[in-house]
């Protein structure tokens, strides 16, 4: 019984020490270093990659998260446009997802704000940035796509590498 209870006692002091607490001021800190530019305040940033904007709104009271950057109004999307979005957050967009808020077409990244890594941030900038590149193309987030992408062609998304980027 005592063999039992150190492991426990064991176990869950991993899981504590392995626990993420990310915060505001460490995520300030690590968007300041994949940043071109970076502006805003605590919870609140504007930030630049490469040639893309990026908005990162926090709410630590209630643990949330999101990185979002504009793509383009709605106005200028058409319905086979919208398609390939929504069949992009099926297959090929994974951590990130096409939306639409205040008339503006976005990509988005939305998470718990305590339970994020540092690998988790840079690969989140990463995906939003991608799936704002790929837009209009081959809609993605990664090189990676569940199976049975429709209304893609899938010699296209071969042909096409996602950019080089500093992140």
């Amino acid at each position: 019984m005592k063999k039992i209870s150190i492991l426990v006692i064991v176990l869950l002091s991993f899981g504590a020490v392995n626990a993420q607490n990310m915060n505001n001021t460490t995520l300030g800190e690590l968007l300041t270093k994949q940043a071109d530019t970076i502006q805003g305040q605590a919870g609140n940033w504007r930030f630049a990659v490469n040639d893309k904007i990026f908005i990162c709104l926090t709410d630590e009271k209630n643990n949330r998260m999101r990185i979002i950057s504009p793509i383009t109004e709605v106005s200028n999307v058409d319905e086979k446009i919208l398609k390939n979005c929504l069949t992009a957050n099926f297959h090929t967009a994974l951590d990130v997802k096409y939306a639409i808020s205040d008339g503006i077409l976005w990509s988005v990244f939305i998470h718990p704000l305590k339970e994020l890594s540092e690998a988790q941030i840079t690969d989140a900038v990463a995906q939003v940035y991608n799936a704002n590149y790929t837009f209009g193309t081959i809609y993605s987030s990664t090189n990676l796509s569940f199976p049975g992408a429709i209304g893609q062609e899938k010699e296209k998304q071969k042909e096409q590498k996602l950019p080089k980027q500093k992140i």
